[in-house]
């Protein structure tokens, strides 16, 4: 049976921690694109040893830089992983296996994601199961939204049984830096969508949150992590709430003082 080749492109900056372990373990890929926004800490060069066709770029938002690292793809399939993921060999046995029993029928292929944080794998809760479209036919997918952009596939989605893994944050320190970047982002999105700042949506998404996902999908299961990871969920989604105000506040005041 023909092997169906297949590329898969990442996004990196300042990923020192992660990246050589992604980078191993896509070593079945028959082409590897990185798109790096000017990391300082040895990223770039660590990339460089994996493959050729790594480019440095300066960011430009999450679906335009993930659009423009697919572009730089050759083969018909594509996937893209995370700089703090990995591919277990039994996954990419999978996406081989399917490619070639299935290449007529399927579009895209959802991937499921599991999470290690603070010493353990999460099973439950907000984190799991977490999964999106990551493989797909390259002229069938294309990247949609903002902070939280996606691939849309025009066609049949089909989905992987293995699971790939996440290592995301260093620990609880890294974990807030990044709630106070997105969190900006997600502030910025809103604005720019025209949605307003809305009091009940400060006050009441962050406990909807808690019993979704800590008493609904059982996040107490996970332990002393689990509530961890609820609490900085409801930071998150309080703190961004809080900023589109502080944000519509300085504009109005700039309209008022023009």
């Amino acid at each position: 049976m023909e092997r169906i080749p297949v590329s898969v492109y990442i996004l990196t900056y300042n990923n020192r921690r992660t990246i050589e372990r992604c980078l191993k373990s896509l070593g079945w890929a028959d082409e590897l694109v990185v798109v790096d926004s000017f990391s300082t800490d040895g990223t770039y060069e660590i990339c460089q040893r994996y493959t050729e066709k790594t480019y440095q770029r300066k960011w430009t938002g999450h679906r335009d830089q993930y659009q423009f690292a697919a572009d730089q793809t050759t083969h018909h399939w594509i996937m893209f992983v995370d700089a703090d993921e990995e591919i277990p060999p039994e996954l990419a046995d999978e996406i081989r296996r399917v490619l070639e029993e299935k290449r007529e029928e399927v579009d895209g292929y959802y991937g499921y994601r599991r999470t290690y944080y603070l010493g353990r794998w999460i099973r439950h809760g907000g984190w799991y199961p977490d999964y999106e479209i990551r493989l797909y036919r390259r002229d069938k997918g294309r990247w949609e939204g903002g902070l939280h952009a996606r691939v849309v596939v025009d066609g049949k989605v089909g989905s992987l049984k293995n699971e790939y893994l996440h290592y995301n944050y260093q620990d609880i320190s890294d974990q807030i830096q990044i709630i106070d970047k997105y969190s900006q982002i997600a502030a910025e999105d809103m604005l720019k969508s025209g949605e307003k700042f809305s009091l009940f949506k400060l006050l009441l998404h962050p406990p909807f949150r808690f019993v979704k996902e800590y008493l609904l999908k059982s996040g107490f299961r996970d332990g002393l992590p689990g509530l961890i990871i609820i609490v900085a969920t409801m930071f998150y989604v309080f703190i961004k709430y809080a900023k589109l105000w502080e944000m519509t506040r300085c504009e109005k005041e700039k309209e008022d003082g023009s």
